[in-house]
């Protein structure tokens, strides 16, 4: 259950853009977001010879995805520097760390296994990952002091405009329902929601597999061939299901994801009793008198 917290931001070097330190202010947990170009500056400092968990993030995937590399060292600064040197993708690290210099090289393999394992499951990001690992052996209360770490990680994490863990959908109405919508029609059946960020479409719509003419060869064509390489979605049954949630930047993109063809989205997604996406949730909008 979310709840209030207070949260401290403080600049280092006084610009917003450069090096940012999170910290909760009852919590013993610490995130260093790290400018690539300001490496040298961080690698100066002593929480770069601290045991800890990093996340490299940089440009998008072909199919619209933040990409992200999640790791963990003994000596994160150290770490980044070999990545500086073999990895291109990224270009800013978010670093975990303890306050007190409590975390042990254990607490790291659990949190980075359990991360990825987070990461995947809420599908925000394309791991630039290899494999997810096997999970390490973790006695039971460094388990626990896990837990609560990623929990707070998760949350600067948000704060600093990468939530990686945080669920694509929304949360269930005060009736305990979910508020979806419709796709149907071209070979469509999809599910989705509108949400803050943009649109999901659920877990097991399909789509049809081909695209109509006046877009092949074009930028959609394109981005739907990413989607299927990218593993987003999948041939089944003749048609192509969603193996995940994804999120769409727009309700139009979504719908024409499914359906093989340019779409507006605001009048193809309805809702359980026909109404367009367009009249649930711009047309009731209205302005102040």
């Amino acid at each position: 259950m979310p709840r209030p917290q207070t949260i401290q931001i403080f600049l280092p070097a006084g610009d917003a853009r450069g090096m940012r330190v999170a910290e909760i202010t009852t919590r013993i947990v610490r995130v260093i977001e790290v400018p690539r170009s300001q490496l040298p500056e961080f690698i100066k400092t002593p929480e770069a010879l601290q045991v800890g968990v990093y996340f490299l993030l940089g440009e998008l995937s072909e199919a619209g995805l933040p990409r992200v590399y999640i790791g963990q060292s003994g000596s994160i600064g150290n770490r980044l520097v070999q990545h500086n040197q073999n990895k291109d993708f990224w270009n800013r690290a978010l670093v975990v760390i303890s306050l007190t210099n409590s975390m042990t090289q254990t607490h790291a393999l659990f949190l980075e296994w359990f991360a990825i394992q987070q990461a995947t499951q809420a599908g925000r990001y394309a791991l630039e990952n290899g494999n997810a690992g096997a999970r390490p052996h973790t006695p039971a209360p460094l388990e626990s002091d896990c837990h609560e770490i990623h929990e707070t990680a998760a949350t600067l994490l948000a704060t600093l405009g990468q939530p990686i863990f945080e669920p694509l959908t929304n949360a269930l109405t005060i009736r305990g329902e979910k508020e979806l919508f419709y796709c149907k029609g071209s070979g469509a059946d999809g599910v989705g929601e509108y949400t803050t960020e943009g649109f999901v479409v659920l877990k097991g719509s399909r789509g049809r597999v081909d695209n109509v003419a006046s877009i092949q060869g074009t930028s959609n064509q394109r981005f739907r061939d990413q989607l299927v390489t990218e593993g987003i979605m999948a041939a089944h049954d003749g048609m192509l299901a969603f193996t995940r949630d994804h999120l769409f930047a727009s309700p139009s993109m979504a719908a024409m994801a499914l359906m093989g063809r340019s779409a507006n989205g605001w009048l193809e997604w309805k809702s359980p009793k026909g109404q367009t996406l367009d009249e649930v949730k711009r047309q009731s909008v209205t302005a102040v008198d």
